[in-house]
């Protein structure tokens, strides 16, 4: 009701404004027609009727209360000054229109209030009207045509004042409640999905999960290879929550290169056929796909394999359809709310990069020129002095210098057109050249892609590691490996630093925090020495969907590794679109 309570505050000096002018017009009617003590007498009495509706405006019961006074004085001082020329008649559109726009207040449901604004109009409208026809007979005959007609005319305008003034309310209200109804709905949805979370279980609003377990009950149709539950993604693409197979699975995840995938979200009906599913796929093959729909919407694709061609006939299409059954509205509801919570955890890190940037770091600087300003005026004997304010100095470049990491890396995110891999490289490039750390980058990522909230959980952890082999391990080289062949991602960040034993107890938290976010995508986090000093951190999603082992890859720090480092160096290092890549600086 604030911006209600606004609107009457508006509408205060209009109000004002309206009577005086009319007040004014109605003394100047009076003195040219009745003279100026009637016109005089008449004024006062309708001035004194007329105070409580400017001075208590939005009083319940003296603001009605006014208004009555100010008709009947109307209508009484219309009568005793003969009728005729009706000097006061135009003042009814004062309280009228103050009344209609009372009216059209928004109230509450059983307040008698409200009950009261909302009679109030049409009471004022009836009262002059039997007051001033009632008295018609008491006018001449030869007046008795001309008064009616005028008291009429003067009825009819302020009518249609009370219209306009009734309209006007309703129509600004009406503006003011669209524009709170999106945060209305907003509020309520998300009051729902609170208690709706509150109540399930943790694990049936993760999307991994669920997908894990339709994935399990498409497997065990007889005669299933293979099986994977595709979702969409941003780019009119497919991204793998889950799969089953005995090895790794080159999973299609463009729709536009696939009939059956294509179909089969379009149409919302089971498509069966001997098109792969897979680039990996070799021979002759049997495929199925069972759209999961929820709400007349293609949620996502349970995409089946087998190396019969024959396999799938119409019982076990019927059998994968019974299976998958319910799942859709499960599934649609874990990515909503994996969304909404991506959609607010990014939203509230670039709150928090705008708070600092805007104040403690702004505050900082301020300090840095302040010890500037200190050290220049300082007496050429003051030596210890000057020592003191050059160390809080340097103390004072670190931490600007670590609130700017920090803006860093709350402002990065993985770019949807450029990847993982990428996102991460940038941050490692980025905090290597500030710290003075050598990076060596070893980058494999193919053209399919991980969720979106998967994807910023890894990176966040990366970020995290190799923020503390930047802060805590005193590192002189790092290296980071990115695997990312979805399902399967393997993200590792090694230093030659002072190890584990060297780890402040921020540095401690900040393992905690990669573990917490490991879990929470689902994947295992792996914290090892590095011989022969330092420390590895790598997080592995879907180990067992990993794909078939190239040779060996070199451990970071040895001098195989160096050696392809050299390599790798000689030529431009490129990322492509499809397969493997390597990458190093």
């Amino acid at each position: 009701m604030g911006e209600e309570a606004a609107l009457e505050r508006q509408w205060q000096l209009p109000a004002v404004a309206l009577r005086g002018a009319l007040f004014a017009l109605v003394a100047v009617f009076g003195w040219a027609s009745v003279g100026l003590a009637e016109a005089a007498t008449w004024c006062g009495i309708l001035a004194l009727a007329a105070l409580p509706g400017v001075v208590l405006p939005r009083h319940r019961l003296l603001a009605p209360a006014g208004r009555l006074a100010e008709v009947a004085v109307v209508v009484l001082g219309t009568l005793a000054t003969g009728g005729l020329p009706a000097w006061m008649l135009p003042y009814l559109i004062a309280p009228f229109a103050t009344a209609a726009f009372d009216a059209a207040a928004p109230g509450e449901d059983g307040d008698r209030w409200s009950r009261l604004r909302t009679w109030g109009p049409p009471a004022l409208v009836a009262l002059a009207a039997v007051g001033l026809l009632a008295q018609a007979p008491r006018v001449a005959d030869f007046n008795r045509g001309t008064y009616v007609t005028t008291a009429a005319v003067a009825l009819a305008f302020g009518l249609a004042a009370a219209v306009g003034a009734w309209w006007l309310r309703r129509s600004r209200t009406s503006d003011m409640h669209h524009s709170q109804l999106p945060y209305a709905e907003a509020a309520a949805l998300l009051t729902q999905l609170r208690v709706v979370a509150r109540q399930l279980p943790g694990s049936t609003l993760d999307p991994g999960g669920i997908a894990t377990e339709i994935v399990d009950t498409a497997a065990r149709i007889p005669g299933v290879e293979r099986a994977a539950v595709l979702s969409a993604a941003s780019g009119r693409r497919l991204v793998v929550l889950a799969e089953h197979a005995d090895e790794r699975v080159d999973w299609e995840t463009s729709p536009q290169l696939n009939s059956l995938l294509a179909d089969a979200w379009a149409g919302q009906k089971p498509q069966a056929g001997q098109v792969p599913l897979s680039r990996s796929t070799q021979g002759p093959v049997a495929s199925l796909v069972i759209p999961l729909v929820a709400e007349g919407r293609t949620v996502g694709l349970v995409a089946i394999e087998s190396d019969d061609p024959a396999a799938f006939g119409p019982e076990a299409i019927t059998a994968a359809e019974d299976r998958t059954k319910g799942a859709a509205l499960r599934l649609e509801t874990a990515l909503l709310f994996e969304d909404v919570r991506s959609m607010a955890t990014t939203e509230e890190r670039q709150r928090l990069a705008r708070e600092i940037h805007d104040g403690i770091a702004q505050e900082l600087a301020m300090l840095g020129y302040g010890i500037d300003n200190a050290m220049a005026i300082l007496p050429p004997e003051a030596g210890e002095a000057k020592g003191e304010l050059e160390d809080l100095r340097s103390e004072v470049t670190r931490l600007v210098t670590e609130l700017r990491f920090s803006l860093f890396e709350l402002r990065s995110n993985v770019d949807r057109q450029g990847g993982l891999a990428s996102a991460i490289a940038d941050y490692a490039r980025t905090v290597g050249a500030s710290a003075g750390l050598r990076v060596h980058l070893s980058l494999d990522e193919g053209g399919a892609r991980l969720p979106a909230s998967t994807e910023a959980e890894l990176l966040r952890i990366a970020q995290e590691a190799i923020t503390n082999a930047r802060k805590h391990a005193r590192a002189e080289n790092l290296w980071v490996t990115c695997e990312v062949d979805p399902p399967y991602t393997r993200i590792e960040v090694t230093d030659d630093g002072q190890g584990l034993s060297g780890e402040a107890s921020e540095g401690r938290y900040g393992l905690a925090i990669m573990s917490e976010r490991a879990e929470r995508i689902r994947g295992s986090l792996e914290i090892r020495p590095h011989q022969p000093h330092g420390t590895t951190v790598a997080v592995v999603l879907n180990a067992g969907a990993r794909p078939t082992p190239r040779a060996e890859a070199p451990r970071p720090g040895s001098a195989a590794w160096a050696a392809a480092d050299r390599a790798r160096t000689e030529q431009p290092a490129r990322r492509p679109d499809h397969g493997g890549g390597r990458g190093s600086q």
